[in-house]
């Protein structure tokens, strides 16, 4: 999965609008819709609001780990709610993978 498509995903799970995280991290409708589509080049600092905005942190992940991470995170998405993978008081944060490919 791209990191653009992470990103709506987030965004559509967090049931947040392109409004309410533009005027969390002060960009225009129509600025921030280019950024998620990844439209462009993107700051880093950009991104890390974005992330802030949808309660999520980004980081990178060297290939030889990812299908480690990949799993982790599918595993606590699929206990999430089932009590199997009840939330502790101090929950790790969210993250989002970044990959090199492009669409």
């Amino acid at each position: 999965m791209y990191f653009t498509d992470q990103l709506a995903a987030l965004r559509a799970r967090r049931r947040m609008s392109l409004a309410a995280i533009g005027g969390i991290v002060g960009m225009a409708v129509p600025n921030l819709s280019a950024v998620l589509r990844g439209r462009g080049d993107t700051k880093a600092s950009t991104l890390a609001s974005i992330a802030s905005a949808l309660d999520a942190e980004w980081v990178l992940v060297p290939k030889e780990h990812l299908d480690e991470v990949r799993y982790a995170i599918e595993s606590k998405s699929a206990c999430a709610g089932t009590g199997a993978g009840a939330a502790p008081d101090n929950p790790a944060p969210r993250t989002i993978e970044i990959f090199s490919g492009k669409k």
